[in-house]
């Protein structure tokens, strides 16, 4: 018998849907939804052109499976968590844009995944927690890299240290999530978000995604040079110089101020 997968993997035209169906384990991550997302991320349709991250039932993700955390000695758990940071890396620094719709649940390695995407849309459900200080264990899945980046070192400590729960409302000015929506509507928002990426210039995105990020942490005159070699090469792509013409005869929609 065949065992179930923990991925629910469909498409939307150009974006690639994911979503993690434990929903019995509230869509815990063990080594068998680690596996199943670093090989879906290693052999993207070569079609795509966006991906969106999701979850079945209530929850994104309640975190690491406890049930399934094996003794290992000091050797094997550094392999473990590595295995982790490969599968998390290359949704980070893969060819493609990745949106993440979160409720529920954004707990411990929940977190961790969502932080590996680039945009994050929380329904009002959703919930932020990293509650490994009172498990007696770390983050192993690149936490203590990526949530600083988003919350600040110190606000990271004081949710470990004291178990802090931020909501999703609490998140979003914080950094947890670029988007905030009201519940039912996060998938339709990030499926929209990942069509607008989809319809965006491989070539820029692939910039956002890869040179953005290293620029940012950089030494500034080093950032400059790669900022300039990033423009040169983006637009100098046809399809850049097709944009542009079509911006320059009016037949491109001008940037507006929101509603």
């Amino acid at each position: 018998m065949t065992a179930k997968s923990p991925l629910k993997i469909e498409r939307d035209g150009p974006v690639l849907v994911i979503g993690v169906d434990r929903p019995e384990k509230r869509n815990a991550l063990n080594d068998g939804v680690i596996a199943a997302l670093d090989e879906t991320f290693s052999h993207l349709p070569a079609d795509a052109r966006a991906v969106l991250i999701h979850a079945t039932g209530p929850n994104f993700s309640a975190g690491l499976d406890l049930s399934e955390l094996a003794e290992r000695d000091a050797f094997e758990g550094v392999l473990h968590s590595r295995s982790w940071h490969q599968c998390f890396e290359k949704i980070e620094f893969g060819p493609l844009p990745v949106v993440a719709v979160l409720r529920g649940a954004v707990v411990g390695g929940g977190l961790e995944l969502a932080a590996a995407a680039h945009v994050r849309v929380a329904e009002r459900s959703a919930f932020y927690a990293l509650p490994e200080g009172q498990r007696g264990i770390f983050v192993g899945g690149g936490g203590s890299v990526r949530v600083p980046r988003l919350i600040g070192v110190s606000r990271m400590a004081d949710m470990m240290l004291t178990g802090r729960v931020y909501s999703a409302e609490e998140g979003a000015p914080l950094g947890f999530a670029q988007y905030l929506v009201d519940d039912g509507v996060g998938y339709a928002k990030g499926l929209e978000l990942a069509h607008k990426m989809a319809a965006n210039a491989p070539m820029t995105n692939f910039a956002v995604i890869q040179a953005l990020p290293r620029i940012a942490e950089a030494d500034p005159r080093i950032g400059y040079v790669m900022e300039s070699l990033m423009a040169s090469l983006a637009q100098s792509a046809p399809e850049a110089k097709a944009r542009v013409r079509a911006f320059l005869d009016k037949r491109a929609p001008k940037v507006a101020r929101p509603d």
